[in-house]
């Protein structure tokens, strides 16, 4: 199943019931079963999407292990329940994505900031992740009065974004203000996904913001195609390398010098042996890798997906969880969730 904005699932709906009888709109559900074709995937996605749901705290967040980090595994699960094919009114996980939605609007500050700095000393991770996952939302609601306390929130979140940036184009883990001008590759990523998840969702975005991102990646590349962690250095990192790409492509940058570079790199780093862990942060790179991957396309993707998605269903524990990583089981999750479910196409944020 495809998300788009406009509501397709319901014409689908309609559409189906007109063929079928009007009792079907009510038990419709919709499965992400039209997605997955591997029945081993299939029933490792089911069983994960199931503990996330049932893992969800009464107030609708999720949290990192010591109970770190809310604003940020909430939006993480959130998408992961969205990509299954489920919105605020339909499917399995509707209710759990309601209260995700509610959660985050009850944390949205009057500046704009999504998020508690009393709670999350990296709270700008959380600020852009809620970013994607609210727009994602945006995009399939169709009640006039959620639809506007969402544009309310994803406007002024847009604003904090914007007044959070460095001078130098990126942002670092707290707002340029707070960190005294501190930024890094990982966390300006995640402003720029957030940022266009919520222009295409309608939200207006200054080009200015994206523009100066966009110099800043490019600032922190290297000559062998690596991004670094930092305007200020720190090396080319894998996994900053492979966000970098999936934000331009997002930024609709195709670039064909400088791009290819950047995938070549990867290419040699990730593209090798998926199954090793060696370059650390595995499931931070192939978040991101994935998706480059996948809008690639073709036996490029094919080739991936085989290797990569063997592994994932091979490590998942009983209960249905991953619990690699030192952010705790609900992350991991979230993100191989993701990965998995990329071929389902319920996210306009992944799709090709």
């Amino acid at each position: 199943m495809r998300r788009s904005y406009f509501p397709i699932a319901w014409l689908r709906m309609v559409a189906i019931a007109l063929v079928a009888g009007p009792f079907l709109v009510a038990t419709l559900p919709v499965s992400a079963d039209l997605g997955i074709r591997d029945p081993k995937v299939q029933r490792a996605v089911s069983r994960a999407l199931d503990w996330v749901g049932n893992s969800q705290a009464r107030n609708g967040s999720w949290t990192a292990n010591n109970g770190m980090y809310p604003t940020a595994m909430t939006a993480l699960a959130g998408m992961a329940l969205l990509g299954e094919g489920s919105t605020t009114t339909q499917g399995k996980y509707a209710e759990n994505i309601r209260r995700a939605v509610q959660y985050l609007v009850s944390r949205s500050r009057p500046n704009g900031l999504i998020g508690d700095p009393t709670r999350d000393d990296r709270y700008t991770y959380g600020h852009g992740y809620s970013m994607m996952f609210l727009s994602q939302v945006l995009g399939e609601e169709e009640d006039a009065d959620r639809r506007e306390e969402l544009v309310d929130v994803l406007t002024r979140a847009v604003r904090f974004t914007g007044e959070a940036q460095t001078q130098a184009g990126g942002w670092g883990y707290v707002s340029a203000k707070d960190g005294h001008g501190f930024d890094e590759g990982s966390t300006t990523i995640t402003q720029v996904q957030g940022l266009r998840g919520c222009r295409n969702a309608g939200v207006p975005v200054p080009k200015e913001i994206i523009d100066k991102a966009i110099n800043y990646i490019r600032k922190c590349t290297l000559p062998e195609g690596a991004v670094q962690y930092s305007s200020q250095g720190g090396g080319g990192r894998p996994p900053i390398t492979a966000a970098a790409i999936a934000c331009l492509f997002n930024a609709g940058e195709y670039d064909s010098d400088y791009v290819p570079k950047l995938m070549k790199y990867c290419r040699e780093t990730l593209g090798g042996d998926v199954k090793s862990e060696s370059s650390g942060h595995w499931h931070y790179a192939h978040y991101y890798y994935s998706q480059v991957m996948y809008r690639e396309g073709g036996k490029t993707w094919d080739d991936y997906r085989d290797k990569v998605f063997g592994k994932l269903v091979g490590e998942a524990t009983p209960d249905g969880s991953w619990n690699q990583g030192y952010i705790g089981p609900i992350y991991t999750t979230a993100v191989n969730l993701t990965i998995l479910q990329l071929e389902i196409g319920a996210l306009p944020i992944y799709q090709r």
